[in-house]
C-alpha cells in the first residue's frame, strides 16, 4: 500500500516521466522523423498492433506506435513529436489539437466506440448493479481504494467521473481514487491486487486474464466513448493517409470487432 500511495501523490511531472518510458517501450527501434509513427490511446494497443501486422503483410510497410494516455500523446504532438497519425480515446483531445491547427481536418474520423466497465480481480465474487446510489463504499471496504485514469488528462478518467457523478457517488469515489497515467496502468493496479476495483474500457478487461467485469455503466451515464483518428498536419503524407484508410477499412474492421470495439 505504501508504494501505491507514492504513485498516487506523484505530481504531473512525475506521472509524465513514468508514462514516457512505458509509451516508448512499444517501439521496435528508435523513432526517426521519416518513420510512419502512430500515437494512439493505450486501449487501442492490442488491436492496432494486429492491424499493423496485417498492413505490413499486405504492403511491406512497417508502422511504429507510441501508446499512452491521449492527453500525454497530444501534449507530445504539440511539442513536435514525430507522429503522423493521432488516435485519441475521446473527442476532447482531438479538439485540442484541431484548435491548434495540428491535424488535417478532412482526415478526422471517429472510427470506434467502446463501453465503460467496473472491474475487479478474478478472485473477487463481486457483482455490482451500477444504478444511482450504488454501494461503492461496500465494494471497496473500509480502507479500499479504486483506480482509473486521471480525470484531468486521461479520457477513461473523464468518462468515469461523468458516470459516477451521474450515479450520485462521485463525491465519495474521488476520496478513494488512485489516479493512473493511462487505462492500462489503472487495470494493472487491479490485476496486482493493489486496489479491489477499477474503471476501464470493456476492451481492456477483455484482454486481461486477471480481472473480470463486475458491472457495465449505463450508456446514458456518460458521454459516448468514441475514438477519433486524424493525420497530423506536420507529417501529412500519402503513407499516413494510406494507413489511416486501412485502419478504417474492411480488413481492420474484423480486428476491431474481435477485440470488442464497436464500429461507428
Amino acid at each position: 500500500m505504501e508504494s501505491l500511495v507514492r504513485r498516487n501523490v506523484l505530481g504531473w511531472v512525475g506521472r509524465w516521466l513514468l508514462a514516457a518510458p512505458l509509451a516508448m517501450m512499444v517501439f521496435a527501434a528508435p523513432v526517426r522523423a521519416q518513420d510512419l509513427t502512430v500515437f494512439a490511446a493505450a486501449s487501442l494497443q492490442n488491436a492496432f498492433e494486429e492491424i499493423a501486422r496485417q498492413y505490413q503483410q499486405k504492403t511491406g510497410k512497417a508502422v511504429k506506435f507510441s501508446f499512452a494516455s491521449s492527453g500525454a500523446l497530444a501534449r507530445q504532438i504539440e511539442q513536435g513529436a514525430p507522429a503522423a497519425i493521432f488516435a485519441s480515446a475521446d473527442e476532447q483531445w482531438m479538439d485540442h489539437l484541431a484548435k491548434a491547427n495540428l491535424i488535417v481536418p478532412d482526415t478526422r474520423k471517429s472510427l470506434l466506440g467502446n463501453s465503460l466497465v467496473l472491474i475487479v480481480p478474478t478472485t473477487s465474487t463481486a457483482k455490482v448493479d451500477l444504478k444511482p446510489g450504488f454501494d461503492f463504499a461496500g465494494l471497496l471496504g473500509a480502507d479500499g481504494r479504486w483506480s482509473t485514469g486521471d480525470p484531468a488528462s486521461v479520457p477513461v478518467g473523464r468518462y468515469a467521473q461523468e458516470a459516477l457523478t451521474s450515479l450520485g457517488v462521485w463525491d465519495f469515489a474521488q476520496t478513494r481514487l488512485v489516479k493512473a497515467e493511462n487505462v492500462r496502468v489503472a487495470m494493472a493496479f487491479v490485476e496486482r491486487g493493489e486496489v479491489p476495483a477499477g474503471i476501464v474500457y470493456e476492451t481492456d478487461a477483455a484482454v486481461s486474464q486477471k480481472v473480470r467485469i463486475a458491472g457495465v455503466f449505463p450508456a446514458n451515464s456518460h458521454k459516448p466513448v468514441t475514438y477519433p483518428f486524424a493525420v497530423i498536419a506536420k507529417h501529412d503524407s500519402p503513407a499516413a493517409r494510406e494507413f489511416l484508410a486501412f485502419a478504417g477499412g474492411d480488413q481492420a474492421r474484423d480486428v476491431w470487432k474481435k477485440y470488442g470495439f464497436t464500429k461507428l
